[in-house]
């Protein structure tokens, strides 16, 4: 008889660690490469988005997103869904997980692996680009693998940075972006601007890029002049290079060359996610399918484990 699938709430966030879940993304990115796929419906204002991958060896998810415009005016959320992980081997449901739960870690651990591997460890000045959802996770999750650093805080609006640095300890509101900028040994970016906002005039040696909030081929965080200056990292190849306007849209106008972008997360065992003390980084984190399927198989085995 098979057994019921594992159902798995958001508290079980508990039992996680952003250590734990980059150590799963670098140990997965040794197995075969994923297949992903997504597919797009629509009902006029609304989006189902199915996002799935499969990892021979670990196995397949398939994360659905429901995004509801309207779901305000009724006092919802305007996003829902779940995950389903299901068994390599047999293909039998092995568990349905909390879409917020995955989102969160998914998102802020990819960052957060990046700046592990690419950033100087001894980084002491963190800004955060954006006082939203994903802002909040980014403060937790850098401030696990960054514990003695000072944050910064910049947000179009004045006001929520105030409120998101209010909620912290060790973080401030900087009131212009550039300063922030020239203060941060690391700066990471979560907004959902087309116009680039991180200018390359504003870095100095030895600073981390993590760009986030780019997610269509019309959207990008930073200038040209930041790519041009820094050494170009992304999570996969796969996901960006074709499809996201950060890197996109300068390679096609010959800003940067396929390249100058040196590496995913594929390649980190070869080694080539290095860096002198000198050098501006840039990772872009693009999401995917193939690391929810990661993070959903790094939180079952907690839960399991609990």
């Amino acid at each position: 008889m098979t057994t019921p699938p594992e159902i798995i709430p958001f508290e079980a966030e508990t039992f996680l660690t952003w250590r734990g879940l980059t150590d799963a993304f670098l140990a997965d990115h040794k197995r075969p490469k994923a297949q992903i796929g997504d597919t797009f419906l629509y009902r006029g204002e609304d989006t189902m988005l199915t996002r799935s991958a499969w990892i021979d060896g670990l196995g397949s998810a398939v994360k659905t997103a429901n995004i509801i415009p309207g779901n305000p005016s009724r006092n919802e959320p305007m996003i829902h869904g779940a995950v389903n992980l299901y068994d390599d081997v047999t293909g039998v449901l092995r568990a349905i997980v909390n879409f917020h739960l995955v989102t969160k870690w998914k998102t802020a651990g990819d960052s957060v692996l990046g700046a592990r591997l690419l950033a100087r460890p001894d980084s002491k000045v963190i800004l955060i680009v954006g006082a939203g959802t994903v802002g909040r996770n980014l403060r937790e999750a850098y401030g696990a693998m960054f514990p003695a650093a000072h944050f910064l805080i910049w947000n179009r609006s004045p006001r929520g940075a105030e409120e998101f640095a209010a909620e912290c300890e060790k973080t401030s509101v900087v009131a212009s972006l550039e300063e922030g900028v020239r203060q941060a040994d690391i700066v990471t970016s979560a907004t959902m601007t087309t116009d680039p906002l991180i200018k390359g005039a504003w870095l100095r040696p030895g600073q981390h890029i993590d760009l986030i909030g780019a997610y269509r081929p019309d959207m990008r965080e930073a200038d040209d002049e930041v790519l041009t200056r820094a050494r170009l990292f992304m999570d996969s190849r796969d996901t960006v290079l074709d499809h996201i306007g950060e890197f996109k849209d300068p390679l096609a106008r010959g800003v940067i060359t396929h390249g100058d972008v040196l590496g995913d997360l594929y390649d980190a065992a070869s080694g080539v996610f290095t860096r002198s003390p000198d050098d501006i980084t840039l990772y872009k984190n693009g999401g995917g399918a193939h690391l929810d399927l990661m993070t959903s198989q790094y939180i079952l085995a907690a839960w399991q484990g609990r």
